[in-house]
């Protein structure tokens, strides 16, 4: 059996002089692709092993990074749930250092950048200032973010399991985030896993947000970029798909032409980690074979 565990774990220094830890799963041959996966709220890199070792099969080596305020990156300072001064905007650049620092090491290879909910609105803002430096992007779990602002108290820090509400009576506080109980039980156990973000970077994330309502913004982004957005039908954040919809007619307006929308009944928020994740997987691989594996290799400087 292939471990999940990654083959190489190295940090670099952010703007702000904070250490970020990165992961890497390697191809076995020279990488077709790589792939930077951007985690979300309350959670860490190294729970996407399994999904990067598919990814390996195809060819793409993958980096994910434990955003400042999770995982190792919290551990040595015990900031979990913080972001830091200036956070949101510091956890957008650190998002853009290590699109620098794959660009270094394949820069002759198509580079796909994936953000998963939390992870998912800090891609969809980096696309505004930075969309010629990827090939592609894959959105999961995501939302059109000024939708759901009303949900967060910006007095208080935000609660995970108050996003359980649609499953009552419940097993967990988590049940939201997968039908496979498995995969809860693992995120309920987990000490990196559970927690929301402070008051302070909360506030960055939501004020953030704001930027995806601006067309004039939203036309700063490549009318070409491949985007892929995979959500499950029964996850709680986007108002049974509303939020979805009216992200991809955001897109689409602004002059985006290559928008891919795939939803799954009854999936909730991880839809990587799903009952039915082989399929959602494998769309997800058919999808890069057809869109980015086909297109041409040209270097790019960040």
């Amino acid at each position: 059996m292939t471990s999940t565990s990654p083959d190489v774990t190295f940090d670099y220094r952010s703007d702000d002089g904070n250490s970020i830890v990165v992961y890497r799963w390697n191809t076995n041959e020279r990488p077709r692709a790589a792939m930077q996966l951007t985690h979300g709220m309350g959670e860490h890199g190294l729970r996407y092993g399994e999904f990067a070792r598919a990814l390996n099969t195809k060819g793409i080596v993958v980096y994910a990074q434990d955003q400042r305020g999770h995982g190792a990156t919290a551990k040595a300072t015990h900031n979990f749930g913080s972001l830091g001064h200036n956070g949101w905007q510091m956890l957008i650049n650190d998002i853009h250092l290590l699109v620098k620092h794959i660009r270094t090491e394949h820069s002759n290879t198509p580079l796909i950048l994936l953000g998963h909910s939390m992870g998912s609105f800090a891609v969809q803002q980096y696309l505004i200032d930075h969309s010629n430096d990827i090939d592609a992007t894959i959105l999961t779990g995501t939302v059109a973010l000024d939708l759901i602002a009303p949900a967060f108290n910006l007095d208080q820090p935000f609660d995970l399991s108050s996003l359980n509400t649609p499953f009552q009576p419940s097993r967990t506080d988590f049940d939201w985030l997968s039908r496979d109980e498995t995969i809860v039980d693992a995120y309920v156990k987990d000490p990196l896993c559970g927690f929301g973000l402070d008051t302070e970077s909360v506030k960055g994330m939501i004020s953030g947000g704001q930027r995806m309502v601006d067309t004039q913004l939203l036309q700063q982004i490549r009318h070409d970029l491949p985007i892929y957005i995979s959500v499950g039908e029964s996850d709680p954040i986007h108002q049974q798909l509303a939020g979805v919809k009216i992200l991809v007619d955001r897109f689409q307006t602004a002059g985006l032409t290559d928008i891919t929308l795939k939803t799954y009944p009854d999936a909730r928020h991880e839809v990587l980690n799903e009952t039915n994740r082989n399929e959602i997987v494998n769309d997800i691989l058919n999808w890069i074979d057809n869109k980015v594996l086909t297109l041409p290799i040209t270097p790019k400087k960040s």
